[in-house]
């Protein structure tokens, strides 16, 4: 639940960038710092990149992150100010979002797990399209997929690389997840499906010798990935606080006509 008074045990972290890090000897200087695990908010400076790694850096720790951009693009952070920060954190507004959980065998007989703020995709790792077969529920859905690669992502990702790869954004509080194919070639007019929150979605890669595949969950790598199955994981709460009037519900309306 959002905070109901000015914390005192605030947690920053920074980027490697030059402009977050003068950041975070600025506002420890004014606020003081805590441990991670001791903090009642966290405060993480850079761009999105880096609020992706804050969130995982949490995700088995109740605690809310505000971000303030010190990055790039800045869609899940808000405006740096560095005035009064304690009664900011306690006016912010909270969005709880779940995380993807992504469970792929390599070619050699290993599993791997993963969790994924935005997005789990697949793709393709040689010169030649990757062909994918998808199933939903374990039910056949696709039987081959020739394509550069495939996504999974939640609402909160939607707008990342679903949307660069022509998904829809989708509603924070919509219940589904976007499947997005990534520049497919057969079937040429297939550009993905909304499903189910709670669907589980598997991909089999055909011939992973002559077209290998590889599976990113949030950009960490799994190599030569002969199936992956992707579903939200409802047991993993991550509290993002944003300034009121910027959640991520207006955030992610406004995206839709930029």
């Amino acid at each position: 639940m959002p905070l109901d008074h000015p914390p005192k045990n605030i947690a920053f972290v920074a980027s490697g960038a030059p402009l977050a890090q003068d950041a975070l000897t600025d506002l420890t200087k004014r606020y003081g710092q805590c441990a991670i695990e001791e903090a009642e908010v966290v405060v993480a400076l850079g761009g999105d990149g880096f609020m992706l790694q804050t969130l995982h850096l949490v995700d088995r720790l109740d605690v809310a992150v505000y971000g303030m951009n010190r990055g790039t693009v800045g869609f899940l952070m808000n405006e740096y100010v560095e005035d009064d920060l304690p009664d900011r954190l306690v006016s912010a507004e909270e969005a709880i979002i779940n995380p993807l959980t992504m469970l792929a065998e390599d070619t050699a007989g290993k599993q791997h797990t993963g969790l994924a703020i935005n997005e789990v995709s697949l793709l393709r790792a040689g010169p030649q399209a990757a062909k994918l077969q998808i199933s939903v529920d374990g039910k056949v859905r696709l039987g081959e997929l020739v394509c550069d690669g495939a996504l999974v992502a939640t609402p909160a990702g939607s707008t990342a690389y679903n949307y660069s790869a022509h998904g829809p954004i989708v509603p924070i509080g919509s219940g589904v997840l976007a499947l997005t194919a990534i520049a497919p070639f057969r079937p040429r007019r297939w550009r993905g499906a909304l499903l189910p929150k709670a669907a589980v979605v598997r991909f089999d890669v055909k011939d992973p010798e002559r077209r290998p595949v590889r599976a990113d969950a949030d950009s960490r790598p799994v190599d030569n990935v002969v199936w992956a199955e992707i579903r939200s994981e409802p047991e993993v709460e991550h509290r993002i606080l944003f300034d009121p009037g910027h959640g991520l519900e207006e955030r992610l309306l406004r995206e839709q006509f930029a």
